[in-house]
């Protein structure tokens, strides 16, 4: 995203916040839908199961617009470009999903519980930033955790993973979180493959 672009879109919602008490309704915004992961899921045969606990989000990523941050402390929700679902949910279904494609002998499963099966592993994460920057980067910031099925801490680390937007826009944003999403996924499983070792 180009400076302009940033300017062009907080005059935009500072035109949308006078428009809006101008007015009681308005155009509906435009919805977004992370791309989806490809691939297929491990069977019931697989050899190692993998129990994934929703992702916790910041408070300020848990709500319906996307997150734009103009400068290095200015962060905007945008009202007329939003989540067409819980992001929460986004990730942790995207997230399952580009798991089992890149670990093919694991069923990798929802822990909504919080409860563990003997053998498994659980991961957890912590996401604090999943959002647009001023500077034409898509940045998604937090960090995991990585526990056996006895609790005990297995590896953690921190998440930090940025993707350049091919163009201007809320759909080129979306896409470049998407193409974050999958290089954290490969991050995870390559510690997966180490915690196994």
């Amino acid at each position: 995203m180009t400076k302009r672009w940033s300017l062009a879109v907080l005059a935009a919602l500072t035109l949308a916040a006078v428009l809006a008490g101008c007015a009681s309704s308005g155009p509906a915004p435009t919805r977004y839908a992370l791309p989806e992961a490809v691939g297929s899921a491990a069977g019931v045969e697989a050899q190692h199961l993998l129990l994934l606990s929703p992702p916790r989000l910041a408070h300020y990523l848990d709500v319906d617009g996307l997150v734009m941050q103009v400068d290095d402390i200015t962060l905007v929700e945008a009202r007329g470009h939003q989540w067409a679902e819980a992001l929460g949910r986004q990730l942790e279904r995207g997230l399952r999903l580009r798991l089992a494609a890149r670990l093919p002998d694991t069923r990798v499963m929802l822990d909504e519980a919080g409860v563990s099966e003997p053998g498994a592993l659980s991961l957890r994460l912590e996401i604090d930033r999943f959002q647009g920057r001023h500077d034409g980067q898509a940045v998604i910031g937090g960090q995991w955790q990585l526990r056996d099925d006895k609790g005990s801490l297995l590896a953690m680390d921190s998440l930090r993973v940025e993707a350049e937007l091919d163009d201007d826009g809320y759909p080129a944003l979306v896409r470049a979180l998407g193409r974050g999403w999958d290089s954290a996924a490969d991050e995870l499983t390559e510690a997966l493959r180490r915690a196994r070792r």
